[in-house]
């Protein structure tokens, strides 16, 4: 392909489009062989938002629409099917923002009117539950082939009104009458694929459909969505290329840079490291590192959630939880850890089998950004409007120069410029926030790094300094500092290299801010 010729479709989630306008499409289309012959009808797929769940839907029903000419060449092209046209009802339930309780009756009415139209259902029953079984059936009945029915953000009624006790309870009634029919009309369907960002625990809507497969956490589908380190190979040469002309770099620093920046998904226990392929494209289309993704991670949500619990950020950001714990979401009361896999703020980074846990942490350096813009306002919000973000990056800059006493005075005026949001009666918020600002910002921070002799509050490595920091609260710099000295806290960074700096840190209660602080060079 020339490289002038190359269309990336940012946004364009319709396969026919796609492959007719000759955009880049990785080709997902093997999975489709593994889905029809697997021996079961109802499916389900969780994934966080812009991961390709409604292009592989899309993909879906063109194959089953007998589209064959759009797959010539694609891994499906090769199989023993009959490319006959099936019934399809894609429902995409993406289009509305269900601010009022009308929201989802209105699309389901116009969607309906139409499928009765075109399958030729005469009398209209009353209800969208009665009325969508008679549309399976007619569909069958007319073209003498069973249904498919695709569902696209099957959630999306029920994630808008979390927090929302009688919405939710008027949406999930809603929504479980009509998926009712999945199971009432099995004889009538060939294949039912849903897709969201969450399985929720309480509340289901799957309650009446108990053979569905869930596919969100298996290995054979761990890439179904998303984009791998051999298909960017594979796929994005010029590219690849186009980007590191940009940056003046190599191409193999290239593909590092977009590794550190948009990979780091995994969706299984032994599933294939995972690029965001919003990301990826939109990179690949400007030929630039940039942040892309955070404004669709639904973070006004997950920054609501967080803001109702005293939570230990600096834990949850490398912590080991069930599968249980990442499936089931309580619409009332979402807790904090499976949203933030669900929405793709955390991912799954290894798996122990001793255990029977997973170990999450976060994806990637794009995501972490992310997740400072969203989680800092929740412990501190700035009085003095764009001020705060000056502050952070020279703070950042003295790190990374060895100026310490500078980066500190940087921190300390942040911190004078903000007021807590949450409660100040134990020190766990102070060191939230000391941790999001050193880590979320981008530089290398360890917290509880164990030593010998306990455990060290924060470690900050940069290419040429490694800070270790302790951290107190209404106490003093000195008893901190004194504190690194005689537990020998750097004595496992001796033969490192780089030059180690203590700091030992105090913030006071009573003027909500760092008080002193004391630096000592090894």
């Amino acid at each position: 392909m020339e490289e002038t010729k190359i269309k990336y479709a940012i946004g364009n989630q319709d396969f026919k489009s796609l492959r007719e306008d000759g955009c880049v499409y990785i080709d997902k289309t093997s999975y489709i062989d593994k889905i029809i012959n697997s021996g079961t009808k109802f499916y389900f797929l969780a994934r966080p938002r812009r991961f390709g769940k409604s292009l592989f839907l899309s993909t879906l029903k063109n194959f089953f629409e007998g589209r064959r000419e759009l797959f010539y060449g694609l891994a499906v092209d090769s199989m023993d099917w009959d490319w006959k046209s099936y019934p399809v009802l894609r429902l995409d339930l993406n289009a509305e923002e269900y601010k009022e309780k009308g929201g989802l009756d209105a699309l389901y009415d116009n969607v309906f009117r139409k499928w009765e139209a075109e399958y030729d259902v005469e009398d209209v029953a009353g209800s969208f539950s009665a009325r969508f079984k008679n549309i399976i059936e007619a569909a069958h009945k007319k073209t003498g082939r069973q249904v498919v029915i695709l569902v696209d953000e099957y959630d999306k009624p029920l994630v808008k009104n979390i927090h929302n006790k009688e919405n939710i309870e008027h949406y999930r009634d809603r929504l479980s009458s009509v998926y009712s029919n999945f199971k009432s009309s099995a004889e009538h369907i060939r294949l039912v694929f849903l897709t969201g960002i969450s399985r929720f625990g309480k509340l289901s809507v799957f309650s009446d459909l108990n053979n569905i497969v869930d596919i969100s956490f298996l290995n054979e589908y761990s890439d179904i969505c998303g984009i791998t380190e051999r298909e960017i190979l594979d796929n994005f040469q010029t590219g690849i290329t186009r980007l590191a002309e940009s940056e003046g770099i190599s191409f193999e620093s290239a593909v590092r840079k977009l590794k550190r920046n948009y990979d780091g998904y995994r969706f299984s226990k032994n599933g294939s490291d995972i690029y965001n392929p919003w990301s990826l494209l939109n990179a690949m289309k400007d030929s630039e590192i940039s942040n892309y993704w955070n404004d669709t991670g639904m973070p006004t949500l997950v920054a609501r959630t967080l803001k109702r619990v005293d939570a230990d950020l600096e834990s949850m950001f490398d912590t080991y939880c069930s599968e249980d714990d990442l499936k089931g979401l309580d619409l009332l009361t979402p807790q904090p850890l499976a949203l933030l896999y669900q929405t793709g703020y955390l991912t799954i980074k290894g798996y122990n089998r001793k255990i029977n846990r997973y170990r999450l942490g976060i994806p990637n350096e794009e995501v972490k950004k992310g997740l400072f813009n969203v989680l800092l306002p929740y412990y501190m919000q700035s009085r003095f409007g764009e001020e705060p973000k000056k502050l952070v990056g020279d703070m950042v800059m003295y790190f990374i120069l060895g100026d310490a006493d500078k980066a500190m005075k940087c921190m300390q005026a942040y911190f004078a410029g903000v007021h807590f949001k949450m409660k100040m009666d134990n020190e766990n918020n102070f060191h939230n926030a000391f941790f999001l600002l050193m880590d979320l910002v981008g530089l290398e921070t360890e917290t509880e790094s164990a030593t010998s002799d306990g455990s060290i509050d924060i470690t900050v490595r940069t290419d040429d300094y490694i800070y270790v920091i302790e951290l107190k609260y209404d106490g003093t710099a000195e008893q901190a500092l004194r504190q690194i000295e005689e537990k020998r806290y750097d004595r496992k960074y001796h033969m490192d290299g780089r030059q180690i700096i203590r700091i030992g840190v105090n913030f006071s209660s009573e003027t909500r801010c760092i008080e002193d602080w004391k630096i000592q060079r090894q």
